[in-house]
């Protein structure tokens, strides 16, 4: 991992893999719940030597008969025919499984607890087992990679796994064991057609040695592999899911709002899903700053309106807007961290290359600080009061009426002015301006094209890492 940049490698080998030539893995899985028995199995069918665990006797014994211990599309067969040809068993003696393998894949469940809260006890006890065991057969010699499948929180593998897992070992993470994040991304139902023809492969790697070791697991499966550093990898699924069930939300919120005023949802949505330049795509995607402008509020006011009016209830629709003004405030608590007054503002419209200031996040950011007491500064190449005019001069006179005399002629008279710069365009002569090290401190609220160099810098904060 260099830098903490993702890796993408792209072009694997379409289809399943026959291992032939290449290095067959003895793989020890723990837990042989939905994801580890289909990881054990479809590992096992790529040519692997794989041992499932599990503290249940009667799942260990089924795979042992040849049976699945879940019901899964395709799994019986499988599991069937690899246990047949001996590359699959299982048992529930820990150190037999480490002794017999090289690589160990944690499955186990991390459930909610009743507060919401991310449960880790399994993977506590069944991270110190695998440490003993490792310790009690160090003298094999030969360095073991221990990967977590199972979903957790940023922060669960580094903060808490891996120091159980060094203190029970008595070596390092990293040279004397492997360790790395593996998220699973199988669909109930379809996981073994999932495991051969993944979205992504996704490798949070705490060392180069570790992430080739769990690349070697799938070599020949489809798809792009992305290599990250384990926080990447754990907030990954948390990100897949989340969005998942916001889709879900979403199209389920607005079927009510169109059957309560007469309209075909699914004609609505075969239109929204045709769209791949806005709607299905990359695009608003990246975190960054709050939206703004004459439409995308003016609607979402609208819609939940009209849903209210047909007694529809949208918690997801009518909390986008409270969600947006949140993020701005953010912005806001960033200055007042500082603990300094004078404060520039690099940009103002709602959109770079405009001068539209209706319903800016930036005038709302504005106007937020200039009513707070700061000493502000405003600097943006587009707005030129003389200049604007109509329900754009309109809503700027209501909104912040003491423009005029907030406004600066250029850039170097923001920076002259400012102890903090809080920075809303991509301005190429803004850009180029913004000092490192000593100086004010900036707030990217955009995220700079040098952003991950100015992590570094004690003077940068950044909204939209």
């Amino acid at each position: 991992m260099r830098g903490g940049v993702v890796q993408s490698t792209h072009g694997r080998r379409a289809g399943r893999a026959c291992l032939g030539e290449e290095r067959v893995m003895r793989v020890s899985v723990f837990g042989l719940g939905y994801v580890g028995c289909v990881s054990a199995a479809c590992l096992a069918s790529m040519g692997h030597e794989v041992i499932g665990v599990d503290v249940n006797q009667v799942k260990v014994d089924l795979v042992n008969d040849g049976k699945a211990p879940v019901v899964e599309e395709r799994i019986g067969g499988l599991i069937a025919e690899v246990v047949r040809t001996g590359a699959l068993r299982a048992t529930g003696d820990v150190r037999e499984a480490i002794m017999d393998s090289e690589v160990s894949l944690v499955c186990v469940g991390t459930p909610s607890e009743p507060n919401g809260s991310l449960c880790t006890t399994y993977l506590e006890r069944v991270t110190e087992q695998i440490g003993v065991a490792l310790a009690e057969g160090a003298e094999q010699g030969g360095r073991h990679t221990v990967v977590f499948r199972s979903t957790m929180l940023p922060g669960t593998c580094l903060n808490l796994l891996v120091p159980i897992l060094e203190k029970n070992v008595g070596g390092t993470a990293g040279v004397d064991i492997g360790v790395a994040v593996n998220p699973e991304f199988l669909r109930e139902g379809t996981s073994v057609r999932d495991f051969f023809d993944p979205p992504k492969t996704v490798i949070g790697e705490l060392d180069p040695a570790s992430g080739d070791a769990v690349t070697a697991l799938y070599d020949g499966l489809p798809g792009e592999v992305f290599r990250v550093p384990v926080p990447t990898a754990e907030a990954i699924k948390y990100a897949d899911n989340a969005f998942h069930g916001l889709k879900i939300g979403f199209a389920n919120e607005l079927g009510a709002v169109c059957q309560a005023l007469g309209v075909d949802s699914h004609q609505v949505m075969d239109v929204f899903l045709a769209d791949r330049k806005l709607n299905i795509s990359p695009a608003y995607l990246r975190p960054g700053f709050a939206f703004g402008g004459s439409c995308l509020p003016k609607d979402l006011r609208s819609l939940v309106h009209a849903a209210r009016r047909a007694d529809v209830s949208v918690p997801i629709l009518a909390h986008v807007l409270p969600s947006n003004s949140d993020h701005l405030q953010r912005a806001v608590e960033l200055v007042e961290r500082t603990g300094k007054r004078r404060v520039g503002l690099f940009g103002l419209s709602f959109k770079p290359g405009t001068d539209d200031l209706r319903e800016s996040p930036l005038v709302e950011l504005a106007e937020r600080l200039f009513g707070k007491g700061y000493d502000l500064k405003i600097h943006d190449a587009n707005v030129s009061l003389s200049r604007l005019l109509g329900a754009n001069r309109e809503y700027i006179e209501t909104r912040l009426p003491h423009l005029a005399q907030l406004l600066a002629d250029s850039v170097d008279e923001v920076l002259e002015h400012a102890e903090v710069c809080l920075v809303g365009t991509r301005d190429p002569a803004v850009l180029s301006a913004l000092p490192h090290g000593d100086g004010p401190v900036i707030v990217d609220l955009i995220r700079l094209p040098d952003a991950e160099a100015r992590r570094a810098e004690p003077g940068y904060m950044g909204l939209a890492w």
